[in-house]
């Protein structure tokens, strides 16, 4: 089945890049988890990149670049968040309401890999079926937080609310995906 690829939209706030392109598709893996795949585009190399490192869960990924998806089930405002680092590493977790976490683990390792494009990068990673929260359509949402060699983070993500870059705001799940039960996956 072929999945759409996303374009992420630079929050206003960021300082100018030119020719900067972020984009995004999600998808079921075929066995019920989801297949998100980014491409970072146009970086002429002005992207610190986090170094390999042995897949594992870590926090506070957001500090520097990395790659996101917000899962939630429609009509529900619980959510889950997914953080993808180009090192190998990742984290997972829950919420109840935007920003109330809840006791959501998981400790299995995730899939995740980065490598490298002409002129940017590619990340993909696979979030287990059994991460994701239990429902008949799930909504997502697809962000990427990027670290200029400066240090400056910049926010690109499916849609962005007023003001300040928020990726727990709600309005940000706006991808719907069918029932993860259904036969027709991939």
């Amino acid at each position: 089945m072929h999945r759409p690829r996303h374009s992420l939209i630079a929050h206003p706030s960021n300082r100018p890049s030119a020719n900067l392109t972020v984009a995004a598709s999600v998808g079921y893996d075929g066995v019920g988890g989801l297949d998100l795949r980014f491409r970072v585009c146009g970086t002429g190399g002005a992207l610190r990149l986090p170094a390999p490192a042995a897949p594992r869960r870590e926090d506070g990924l957001w500090r520097h670049t990395c790659m996101e998806a917000f899962v939630g089930v429609a009509g529900s405002a619980s959510y889950r968040e997914f953080n993808f680092s180009p090192s190998g590493c990742w984290a997972a977790y829950g919420f109840s309401a935007t920003r109330c976490r809840d006791d959501f683990d998981v400790e299995t390792p995730c899939h995740c890999t980065c490598g490298p494009l002409p002129d940017g990068f590619a990340l993909e990673a696979v979030i287990p079926a059994a991460w994701l929260p239990a429902g008949a359509s799930l909504t997502v949402a697809l962000s990427t937080v990027l670290e200029a060699d400066d240090g400056t983070l910049g926010y690109w993500a499916l849609r962005h609310p007023p003001g300040q870059p928020d990726f727990h705001w709600p309005g940000a799940r706006c991808l719907t995906l069918p029932d993860v039960n259904r036969e027709e996956r991939g």
